[in-house]
């Protein structure tokens, strides 16, 4: 649902207010709308005043969120930044009245858009035609736009994966001469924008940023082939797991990505294989677990470990019809290897899992263990 009221509401107490940025661009492209985003001549203590219900996520830049009737918005003040000393976030912002004003400031012309509640769009920079063409333009000089705000650069290879859309020529040779400046960015943002583009349904776009130098604050700058990606899930599993296979220098934990999501790529990665048979699944399921199982069969695209699971199969030493109170003549580590040789003959011999077959076949297995240790 639009935030309609809270335009409105702006508007009756005599403050201009539009919608701008990237739900303009979505609601023009048909797409979801997830975040709504208002600007307006209503400083930051008038929109607090105005509404009971506000959280001063950004005040120092203007910026308040807004809760009326169920639906939120984030209603900023028109303004103007000023200088971009440290290459990612302005010295300071200076409020403006003019919406032209504040929306020169934007990135891109498909973000530089602005909206009333009638559906009238203002355009100052041709966004509307640059959707038309799927081109991403930056507002103004492209340079200056990148030099400004190095993250700008991803975002323009992100916004590309998501929308399908190419860069302007000259906006990809600015990218490319400031390329570098991407090395100081924080590791978090860079990773946010390249899960991003890792997740589309472009994901070569990731490999486009790497090649290109935007990972350089995570990973050195490489070339590697992420074409086939885009038919694997969009989970950052699979499509983490998928890149650091094609670029076995990628380091997830250099990307800040968290421990848990690190451990399971790492091992995934590892222990990849192809053409496995059901009894190598199970082997790698009793090995590793069921998760890096789970996302190797989901990533090659089989039903095997979906199967096992189904038919209840013994994989792990739990599932075995025998405990090491069944062999009370072993030592303590002698128990182990007796049922570490008992769970390797059952996921060969599914059907033999019962407390009778076990301790008949024990015997055997053990001695063989033995002559092969001796």
């Amino acid at each position: 649902m639009r935030p309609d009221e809270i335009i409105k509401t702006l508007e009756r107490a005599g403050f201009e207010a539009r919608y701008v940025g990237g739900c303009v661009r979505d609601t023009l492209l048909r797409r979801p709308i997830h975040d709504w985003d208002i600007a307006s001549q209503a400083l930051p203590e008038d929109v607090m005043r105005l509404f009971p219900h506000c959280v001063p996520t950004g005040i120092r830049h203007g910026t308040v969120t807004v809760l009326l009737n169920g639906v939120s918005a984030e209603v900023t003040t028109y303004r103007c930044d000023g200088a971009y000393h440290d290459g990612r976030h302005p010295d300071g912002v200076r409020f403006v009245r003019s919406l032209a004003d504040d929306l020169a400031r934007r990135d891109f012309t498909i973000n530089a858009m602005a909206m009333d509640e009638a559906g009238a769009v203002t355009d100052l920079f041709g966004g509307q035609d640059d959707l038309a063409r799927r081109v991403l333009r930056c507002v103004g000089n492209p340079e200056t736009r990148f030099r400004e705000d190095a993250l700008r650069m991803l975002r323009a290879y992100r916004f590309a994966a998501q929308l399908g859309f190419s860069l302007d020529a000259r906006t990809q040779a600015a990218l490319r001469r400031c390329a570098p400046l991407c090395a100081a960015l924080s590791r978090e943002r860079v990773r946010e924008e390249a899960e991003k583009a890792l997740l589309s349904d472009r994901p070569e776009y990731f490999g486009r940023m790497l090649s290109e130098g935007l990972l350089e604050a995570c990973m050195r700058t490489e070339d590697a082939d992420f074409s086939g990606l885009s038919v694997l899930p969009k989970t950052p599993e699979a499509r983490w797991t998928a890149a650091k296979l094609r670029c076995p220098a990628l380091d997830p934990a250099a990307f800040r990505l968290p421990a848990k999501l690190c451990r399971l790529v790492d091992l995934t990665a590892q222990t990849w294989q192809e053409g496995r048979t059901e009894a190598d699944w199970k082997r790698l399921i009793a090995a590793y677990g069921w998760e890096t199982a789970q996302l190797q069969a989901g990533m090659q695209r089989t039903d095997a470990v979906r199967q096992i699971a189904a038919r209840g199969d013994c994989v792990t030493l739990r599932q075995l019809a025998v405990t090491g109170a069944d062999f009370p003549a072993l030592r303590s580590k002698d128990v182990g290897r007796m049922l570490h040789l008992l769970l390797v003959y059952v996921m060969d011999h599914p059907d033999q899992n019962t407390k009778a077959q076990l301790l008949a076949a024990a015997p055997a297995l053990w001695q063989k263990e033995n002559k092969i240790q001796g």
